[in-house]
């Protein structure tokens, strides 16, 4: 459902010149599958994946989503996906229960439809004592949940979430992962990118570690193992980046 080929962004500045953010980055991401996208700081995953929402042009290669080409039909990428993005950007003054509404209006969805998503929504992140709450009054786990559920709403068939447990407590960070477990049994198409190792173990059928923009390997758990010769996630990613002994 996600298929990426030869993509690469390049950046330039009057200081630093030319650099290649992503460079020549290939791999595909099926129904029914959680890919992570692991790298450190700086290593391209954020922008790869704002060049798969149609946020920023490529400057070569192509990517499709759920057969839709990002350069020549952004907007109909943009309705296969539910992007999250490491801001969230939420609207201080609204409540949780609002801002899902108006989401659900802007996706096309008639008010039976969204009552009743809203409400399966709010029932499996355990919203329930906030979503009348200004989003401006609540705690970062809360926003963090009105995010992924604004994100999830529509039902899109794929899922591009940026650090989607970022700094949030072990009970919230366990009941987001409870929901892209369910979206991948639901059949979603899951891109994950996150610096958690032992999340990402978990989670993640196969796994892209990205450094420099280039991609270093793809696998599963076993192939990335058997590659390198370590047991760990935290292991296997320094070794991919040199940083092992």
């Amino acid at each position: 459902m996600i298929h990426v080929e030869h993509l690469s962004k390049a950046f330039s500045d009057s200081k630093r010149g030319t650099r290649l953010a992503v460079d020549d980055v290939s791999f595909n991401v099926h129904a029914g599958e959680v890919f992570g996208l692991l790298g450190p700081n700086g290593a391209g995953k954020t922008t790869t994946l704002r060049m798969l929402a149609t946020l920023l042009k490529p400057s070569s290669g192509t990517a499709s989503l759920n057969g839709f080409e990002i350069t020549r039909e952004p907007e109909k990428v943009r309705e296969q996906i539910g992007f999250l993005s490491g801001d969230m950007g939420l609207y201080g003054r609204l409540t949780p229960l609002e801002i899902l509404d108006f989401f659900g209006k802007l996706n096309g969805m008639d008010a039976a439809r969204r009552a009743s998503r809203i409400q399966g929504l709010v029932t499996m992140l355990d919203m329930q004592s906030f979503t009348g709450t200004r989003t401006d009054k609540l705690s970062t786990g809360m926003k963090q949940k009105t995010a992924i559920a604004r994100t999830m709403l529509h039902e899109p068939a794929v899922l591009i979430l940026d650090e989607p447990t970022s700094g949030l407590d072990v009970p919230t960070a366990r009941t987001i992962e409870t929901a892209i477990v369910d979206a991948k049994k639901a059949g979603k198409c899951v891109l994950y990118s996150t610096h958690v190792m032992e999340e990402a173990e978990y989670l993640c059928d196969r796994i892209g570690v990205i450094s420099g923009g280039k991609m270093k390997m793809i696998g599963t758990m076993e192939e990335l193992r058997a590659a390198t010769g370590k047991q760990r996630l935290r292991e296997i990613f320094l070794d991919l980046l040199g940083l092992e002994d």
